[in-house]
């Protein structure tokens, strides 16, 4: 998040030995001196017993997770939606094998000049117009029953 580097491995697999190996090229990227914030959403293949014994042995290594239906506040997925909009949204991709390309691609590019993602509005105004939005849609859903 500080410095917006992307490490990225591409997987045909999501599960909990493919994350594990992720963290390993992490935990070899980063430098020992630095902590390690690791922000994931609350899919199973982070909680399995692999994944927990492997950070339990890494202290430098702090896990966040986003809470259910707050992707939007991960810079993780916020990072993801730069990608399909200025590249796969771009993009003709007539197999896999081409797309794993273009994204990687993308991912050398931005990483040749990475920028820190800022937000542009303050946590309360973000947490004020959420609220006026489940306001709006709990009253929508009470003028439908």
């Amino acid at each position: 998040m500080k410095t917006n580097k992307v490490i990225a491995q591409l997987k045909h697999q999501h599960r909990s030995v493919e994350f594990r190996r992720f963290l390993d090229v992490i935990e070899a990227q980063v430098p020992a001196e630095l902590d390690v914030h690791i922000i994931v959403d609350n899919y199973g293949t982070h909680k399995t017993a692999l994944i927990r014994k492997w950070f339990a042995k890494r202290p430098r290594f702090h896990v966040h997770f986003t809470p259910t239906y707050a992707s939007w506040i991960n810079w993780v997925e916020r990072w993801f939606a730069e990608l399909t909009n200025k590249r796969i949204r771009r993009g003709v991709f007539r197999s896999v094998k081409e797309l794993e390309t273009a994204i990687r691609e993308y991912i050398d590019v931005h990483n040749e000049d990475p920028k820190p993602f800022v937000w542009t509005k303050t946590a309360d105004q973000i947490l004020a117009s959420t609220a006026r939005y489940a306001q709006r849609t709990t009253a929508a859903q009470a003028s439908n029953l």
